[in-house]
């Protein structure tokens, strides 16, 4: 019956575990796919797949994901939009957009700052007192007025020959200038063109009427700008004899620095010539002494060692004892009483019959025999 039991319950459990993976496979819900900002194929916030669908659905619009070498050149009539490109073309491939609009085709570039884009000039604006309030007033050639929102704080420096297209009434905010048959049209406010933002305010009017002003057939979305692998890289950007002159110049300094014997970071002496094993040793060995609290047996060291030096300096004979060197010590240490002499050594005689002693009885004896090697030194 007890076997029973178990086994009925081992099979629920392995139905309840089929269950539970049931349940969280199938309620498992991926994480959102990340897009990059201006692509038109993000349905995302910051994406502009809304108004490229628009735009495909009521006129002739594609997405270009090629090189601008490869536009269709000779065509006319073709207006490439270029959302807020995430790197600077290089020389060569600006010069392709060139000759793209020189054969009759536009380009809008919608750029938060373009400065460095077909030799577009900027600068900077007064904020506003209120740095949340982006909605301005936007004019038109015809005066007619425009509610916007508008996040850089950067404006267009417009040439003699340009047409400002858009402007808050004191700065450009859009302008139009002409390249060989063909035009450019830059605008400040690439955030108008996403997903978030294309019904707010007036943002898609003023995106049609920038578009009408290309006069187009034809609609291309630039994806090549937003590829990271199109982007410009150290080698590409700097020519290769500025970089040939750095590397040579590099050579030059290492076996400059090589030749002068510079070093760099601290400077490691060997332990050799900084530590006196000697003076290690009698540390090492006097630590041993205090941690074992053999006192007694370091102040006999002491003792023997004073006495060592009385021989060597006073020529008194080490082998009298302590006691019978009061005749010899009073001749020697003149500015000592012999009272205070003969005192000193039976204390040390009877200090040293003890078998144990204090600490501060040794510490006591340790200075006086102390005292004593100093005279005996000096």
């Amino acid at each position: 019956m007890n076997s029973q039991s178990k086994v009925r319950t081992w099979i629920w459990l392995i139905v309840l575990l089929i269950l539970f993976l049931t349940i969280s496979y199938f309620s498992f819900s991926p994480k959102p796919q990340v897009y990059p900002s201006y692509v038109t194929d993000s349905p995302s916030p910051t994406g502009v797949k809304a108004f490229y669908t628009y735009l495909k659905k009521e006129k002739e619009a594609k997405s270009w994901n090629h090189a601008p070498e490869m536009l269709p050149n000779g065509k006319g009539n073709q207006l490439l939009v270029m959302v807020e490109p995430s790197f600077y073309p290089e020389k060569d491939v600006m010069e392709d957009y060139v000759n793209f609009m020189k054969d009759g085709n536009t380009i809008l570039l919608l750029q938060t700052n373009p400065k460095g884009m077909f030799d577009v000039n900027t600068e900077f604006t007064e904020q506003k007192a209120s740095p949340n309030d982006k909605k301005e007033d936007v004019f038109d050639q015809s005066d007619a007025t425009y509610r916007a929102e508008i996040s850089s704080p950067i404006r267009l420096q417009t040439m003699k020959e340009d047409v400002v297209l858009l402007s808050d009434h004191k700065e450009a905010i859009a302008l139009k200038r002409t390249y060989g048959k063909g035009h450019l049209i830059v605008a400040i406010a690439p955030e108008w063109m996403t997903n978030e933002n294309l019904l707010k305010n007036d943002h898609l009017p003023l995106l049609l009427y920038l578009l009408n002003e290309g006069k187009a057939q034809t609609f291309l979305f630039d994806e090549y700008i937003h590829g990271g692998e199109n982007a410009s890289t150290i080698w590409n950007v700097y020519p290769m004899w500025f970089l040939l002159l750095v590397l040579q110049g590099i050579l030059i300094m290492v076996l400059w620095l090589w030749f002068k014997g510079k070093r760099f970071g601290p400077i490691f002496f060997p332990r050799e010539e900084s530590v006196r094993f000697s003076d290690e040793g009698i540390q090492a060995i006097a630590a041993w002494y205090l941690r074992g609290k053999r006192y007694h047996d370091s102040l006999l060291i002491q003792a023997d060692y004073v006495k060592l030096l009385l021989q060597e300096r006073w020529q008194i004979p080490y082998s009298r004892e302590w006691q019978d060197l009061s005749s010899y010590i009073e001749k020697k240490w003149i500015q000592m009483p012999a009272r205070d002499i003969n005192s000193f050594l039976n204390g040390l005689v009877t200090i040293l019959e003890k078998e144990k002693i204090s600490k501060q009885e040794y510490l006591l004896w340790s200075r006086k025999l102390e005292q004593i090697r100093k005279e005996v030194g000096e």
